[in-house]
């Protein structure tokens, strides 16, 4: 089992482990047909029909396990040119996954000649929130406030802050069409299909691949030249209201400091399409296909974000087009915030604040953001990028979108920090989100609290950390109320209401402590940040600085053990025991 401790808040959450697989999908057939695996269990839909972002719907969680199966060939990739800014240096590309195999007879030199190159996988990311144990495979963490801490939202406006688990889970676009359709979303139903893969439908897999990556090469050309007739001109003519969106999307990202742009076809599957929805296409043919989009952020990305999104093709008098990028999301999919709708972007001097809510005031948050890497760098020091890109939906619903998430996953989260990029790693792009109502309501002081404790796990990469979740986001909270001052009566009420009560806490507060379910979450975070501040009461801000960096950088199982004995010159049992009696101090029992 993968532990949870990394950090933060998507570190996040509920940091509770989800399962996850990798299933490549063949383009062209192995050799020997009866080689290759059919696809198992799959993952719950959700459909949108030809929107961005589909409303009412819920998704539910990927919760099946699918088997792993084997394919020949990899889709084709379209690259972009860096856009109208220097781009930093491009993440290595990635290794190709699973075994290599020649096609046979014809198909080999139809392979040939369209270049294509080793298998890859559709990478799906997948958001639980809370949940039973199970066995994670990636966790990439997230930075969660929770406005329900009533006490302190009342005193100090400020919400408690809570971790969000991301899994990325990897499957195939053959699960994806295959899965089970969410009845909750609207005009969605379950196709069917084959499990097995003939020559003849290999063959057409890779003349639609060719197809769909000449327009998606085309429409990247446009992006990176900010050409938007060119890029219309990729849009199906009789999609009128996918015209509109598509204008929305050339226009966001117009907006972007963008380094790199690129679009790339990972998979397909012809008969993911329900009939009335191909009728209502038209055309010749009409197809969805798993779209790989990566962007990278001039002077905020060491590294591109990467997502992939379902885009719908369809071709009509001899031309193919795209006709919406929103057909089919699978539960857990995110989306990228510029699909969502019109964005305003607002510059810092360390900040980006990129805002699908229009009464949001983005040069204010950026300003608030400024101040926040300012607190952080004084604390954690100045060897970090010092950038923080802030995303502001306009509602609820579009948090959770940008997050892969269930719909009501958030009522009670002011902000979250997010990796975004499929699996977690130093130097990933890392989004601060938050809730516009919750985030709102916290006033000035609450969201600068907010704001500086989730820069604190941009800071220290928490999306990335083997640090367990007490000492993440204790030294988040740490940081923030160095930052603003709360009094202890008020940001530790739950903790010492209960030790009033004789529940003094046995131990350091496990991962399971902050799942969203858990119903002593807040005293899980004032346990933390106070064994934080008894650190830095004791030792000294700086021994609980790199007390913090010593954990993180561990590559031991005993990594947190052997950092109290060589920093701290303690035992974690030695130090619990002090902890407890400082808490019953402060508690005045």
């Amino acid at each position: 089992m993968t532990p949870l401790t990394g950090a933060g808040e998507q570190r996040g959450a509920e940091v509770i482990d989800e399962q996850g697989d990798t299933m490549p999908m063949p383009v062209v057939p192995p050799r020997d047909p009866k080689a290759t695996a059919s696809s198992g269990p799959a993952s719950k839909l959700q459909s949108a029909d030809s929107n961005l972002g589909p409303a009412g719907s819920k998704a539910e969680p990927v919760r099946s396990k699918a088997d792993q199966a084997r394919s020949k060939a990899e889709p084709m990739r379209s690259k972009a040119e860096p856009m109208r800014s220097e781009a930093e240096p491009a993440a290595p590309k990635a290794e190709p996954v699973g075994p290599k195999a020649e096609p046979a007879g014809s198909m080999a030199e139809l392979a040939t000649e369209v270049r294509l190159s080793e298998q890859t996988t559709i990478m799906i990311p997948a958001q639980h929130a809370g949940g039973g144990r199970k066995k994670l495979l990636t966790v990439g963490e997230v930075g969660a406030w929770v406005s329900g801490h009533s006490s302190l939202v009342r005193k100090v406006a400020l919400g408690l802050a809570i971790g969000v688990v991301t899994v990325a889970a990897y499957a195939g676009l053959q699960s994806v069409a295959n899965a089970p359709a969410d009845p909750g979303a609207p005009g969605n139903t379950t196709p069917g299909h084959s499990a097995s893969t003939t020559p003849d439908e290999a063959a057409d897999g890779v003349r639609r691949a060719v197809a769909g990556e000449a327009v998606l090469q085309r429409m990247a050309d446009a992006i990176n030249s900010d050409n938007r007739g060119n890029f219309m001109n990729t849009i199906d003519p009789q999609a009128a209201a996918f015209d509109q969106q598509a204008r929305t999307v050339f226009a966001n990202l117009a907006k972007l400091p963008l380094a790199t742009f690129q679009l790339r076809y990972v998979s397909d599957d012809a008969g993911a399409l329900e009939p009335d929805r191909k009728a209502a296409l038209g055309g010749s043919e009409s197809w969805l296909a798993q779209v790989e989009v990566s962007w990278q952020l001039t002077g905020f990305d060491a590294k591109p974000a990467r997502e992939t999104l379902p885009v719908t093709f369809v071709t009509r008098d001899s031309t193919t087009y795209a006709a919406s990028f929103s057909e089919r999301f699978v539960a857990g999919q995110r989306r990228p915030i510029w699909a969502l709708g019109s964005i305003d972007v607002a510059k810092g001097a360390h900040s980006l604040v990129i805002s699908l809510n229009s009464q949001a005031n983005a040069e204010d948050y950026a300003a608030v953001t400024d101040r926040a890497v300012e607190s952080v760098s004084k604390v954690w020091g100045r060897n970090w990028r010092q950038k923080a890109v802030i995303y502001l939906p306009s509602k609820q619903s579009e948090m959770e979108y940008v997050l892969g998430a269930q719909q009501g996953t958030y009522t009670q989260i002011a902000a979250v920090t997010m990796a975004e990029l499929d699996t977690p790693q130093a130097g990933a792009p890392v989004r601060i989100v938050a809730n516009p109502k919750l985030f709102e309501e916290l006033g000035k002081q609450g969201r600068r609290i907010v704001l500086t404790h989730e820069t604190t796990h941009v800071a220290s990469t928490a999306t990335a950390s083997p640090v367990p979740l007490w000492l993440a986001e204790g030294f988040a909270d740490y940081v923030a109320f160095t930052t603003v001052s709360v009094q202890d009566e008020s940001a530790a009420k739950e903790l010492f209401k209960a030790i009033r009560a004789g529940k003094v806490p046995k131990a350091l507060p496990g991962p399971e402590a902050f799942a969203a379910s858990s119903t002593e979450l807040p005293q899980a975070y004032e346990s933390g940040w106070l064994a934080c501040r008894l650190i830095s009461e004791r030792e000294g801000q700086s021994k609980l600085v790199k007390f913090y960096r010593t954990v993180h950088a561990s590559k031991s199982p005993t990594g947190l053990a052997d950092a109290f004995r060589t920093v701290l010159g303690t035992t974690e049992q030695q130090f619990v025991a002090d902890w407890q009696n400082y808490l019953k101090r402060l508690a005045g029992v």
